[in-house]
């Protein structure tokens, strides 16, 4: 992908390889994202699910590059906008997009079922992964993983799925559900798109080392659809 090539200030790369792991705030440079994120079959649905006007909180790329992506290490999403930008709820949707063929060997997304109705589980943050910055939060160390007991416990109750399916696939998931992913070690790159939407009435507070733009916006003005065939 061109955007990886150009080492923009969001990225973030493999420890080990050097190879591009996550691209964020892609949106903010790049017309044809920034129209994808105001798409109907994408709003639509994030609006009434939130009931209410919603606004492009966070936009990523993660990448599982052939025979080198790593592990993402269990965890919920909501902690980190909770603990680092002060988010007072978790009235927010992440909406990922397929953009390799996702399957069995490519190291899918993997999901325990209806782990949100927990809400949120509290963890002891992770210290000395040596990013000392916001990369923290996305490199192999994750800050807020979860332990391998509640991940049994869960797993016994919940079971995993692996959502799989061509380029193109759709998946909405809530910011509690628990989530993690293996290596690939398989010849097939597997690259993911992570929209996440924020209820406008769920706009963070003010901290006192706020996340760079790219990370976190800080434009709260409501995502207006645009028409369906805007790409």
């Amino acid at each position: 992908m061109v955007l990886s090539e150009q080492d923009p200030p969001g990225i973030v790369r493999e420890r080990d390889t050097g190879l591009v792991r996550a691209l964020h705030g892609c949106h903010l440079t790049n017309a044809t994202f920034d129209r994808l994120t105001r798409l109907p079959k994408m709003l639509g649905p994030v609006e009434q699910a939130l009931e209410g006007q919603v606004y492009v909180y966070q936009f990523k790329i993660n990448f599982k590059m052939a025979f080198g992506g790593d592990v993402w290490k269990w965890h919920q999403d909501f902690i980190y906008w909770l603990k680092e930008d002060g988010m007072p709820s978790s009235s927010c949707m992440n909406v990922l997009i397929f953009l390799d063929d996702v399957n069995e060997f490519n190291g899918p997304l993997l999901l325990i079922p209806r782990s949100h109705h927990h809400g949120l589980i509290e963890v002891r943050m992770s210290t000395g992964n040596g990013a000392g910055d916001w990369r923290e939060s996305f490199s192999v160390d994750l800050k807020y993983a979860l332990d391998k007991g509640t991940i049994a416990r869960l797993v016994e109750e919940s079971s995993i799925v692996a959502p799989k399916g061509p380029r193109g696939s759709v998946l909405f998931f809530h910011p509690n559900l628990v989530h993690g992913s293996a290596p690939n070690i398989s010849p097939f790159d597997r690259t993911v798109l992570i929209v996440t939407y924020n209820h406008v009435g769920n706009v963070p507070a003010a901290t006192a080392r706020p996340r760079p733009e790219f990370i976190v916006s800080r434009d709260s003005r409501p995502a207006i659809a645009l028409a369906e065939n805007s790409l």
